[in-house]
């Protein structure tokens, strides 16, 4: 079968896309799949990187004043041309979308063109391109149980995020905290604040990790690339505090008590299926203030703890993740409640519903 993936944008919607091709590569070496997303945002990069081919096309968010709206417009309706190009010569059987705008002309010129359709959503509130869409497609994956009442009933499944693929298929061999020079067998924290850093939260977390650093707690600081180079020249690593630009977060979760993190949905639902003991401070600068509502799903539950950014100062931040990594009990009833959500199926029970369709 020829499957066309349409995301981008943030590794929300890429990771989970990229996770639902590789299913489908194991399950079939014979199916040919295509990436379509912008061509100047970080699926450009990494879907190549994965091994998977990619085209690139330009689309902007419709948000800003009235000129950038309508400029979004434009670009987004412009493109239908070369977007309808792209699919008369690859000539998809199908075509999953996973959000952002740059899944408005594939998926319309698709149903145009007689392609079946599917989008997936990975956060409790759904997008507006996602939203947009809902009435075009053949059927709806969503994460949250809040999506069904989002979506046409008759049309939309609650399937989970297909990133818990990577934790199934992706073996621990070796320590992560061993290779950092960390102690496995004392606690340690996990400090990631999205795909690309947060420079609002980077520039708190610098106090909080003195603090940590005084009471020899273990840390393993994410800054995000683009923000890395600024923060290791103002902030030395010590025996306790290590900084990196990047990490292995599925290894990482694992082996760390605890995970200070955003509320993205890929990391959303990593913390579901891992069990991974947490601590979400969602950033208040996504549309629909989308990671709060993750954040407050496992909130609710029990598996883990919400902290906004607007609330969140040095001392109480510090005395809460202290007070925490001592709480054994605690960790591993957040460690349960938090796997009660976890989806490990949910690749398999997307295509396995998708079949159904064709």
């Amino acid at each position: 079968m020829k499957i066309c993936i349409v995301t981008g944008g943030t590794g929300g919607h890429i990771y989970p896309a990229l996770a639902l091709a590789q299913a489908y590569k194991d399950q079939d070496t014979n199916h040919e799949l295509l990436f379509i997303g912008n061509d100047d945002r970080m699926e450009a990069h990494l879907v190549p990187q994965a091994g998977f081919p990619f085209q690139g096309i330009q689309t902007k968010g419709i948000q800003g004043n009235i000129l950038n709206k309508l400029y979004a417009l434009y670009t987004l309706f412009f493109n239908r041309k070369a977007v309808r190009n792209i699919l008369e010569t690859f000539k998809p059987d199908l075509v999953i979308g996973f959000g952002g705008y740059v899944c408005v002309p594939v998926i319309l010129e698709a149903k145009k063109l007689g392609v079946k359709t599917f989008l997936h959503e990975q956060n409790a509130v759904a997008g507006k391109a996602n939203l947009f869409l809902a009435k075009h497609v053949d059927g709806i994956a969503a994460s949250y149980e809040a999506n069904l009442n989002q979506f046409p009933s008759f049309k939309t499944r609650l399937i989970g995020n297909p990133r818990t693929y990577d934790f199934k298929n992706k073996p621990i061999t070796k320590s992560l905290l061993r290779e950092l020079n960390l102690d496995p067998k004392k606690p340690s924290v996990l400090f990631v604040m999205g795909s690309l850093g947060s420079a609002s939260i980077n520039a708190l977390m610098g106090s909080v990790l003195a603090l940590l650093d005084e009471h020899q707690l273990q840390c393993i600081y994410v800054t995000g690339k683009q923000h890395y180079d600024a923060f290791i020249e103002a902030h030395d690593e010590t025996k306790y505090l290590k900084i990196v630009p990047y990490i292995n977060q599925v290894q990482a979760m694992h082996e760390v008590s605890l995970m200070v993190t955003r509320g993205g949905a890929t990391t959303a639902a990593e913390i579901m299926v891992s069990g991974c003991p947490s601590i979400i401070i969602p950033s208040p600068y996504v549309p629909n203030n989308h990671q709060y509502h993750n954040a407050k799903v496992l909130y609710d539950a029990g598996a883990s703890i919400l902290v906004e950014e607007k609330d969140c100062d040095v001392q109480r931040l510090s005395m809460l993740i202290l007070d925490l990594t001592k709480d054994s009990e605690r960790l591993n009833s957040m460690r349960a409640q938090a796997k009660a959500f976890g989806r490990i199926n949910a690749a398999e029970d997307f295509i396995a519903w998708i079949d159904e369709v064709m």
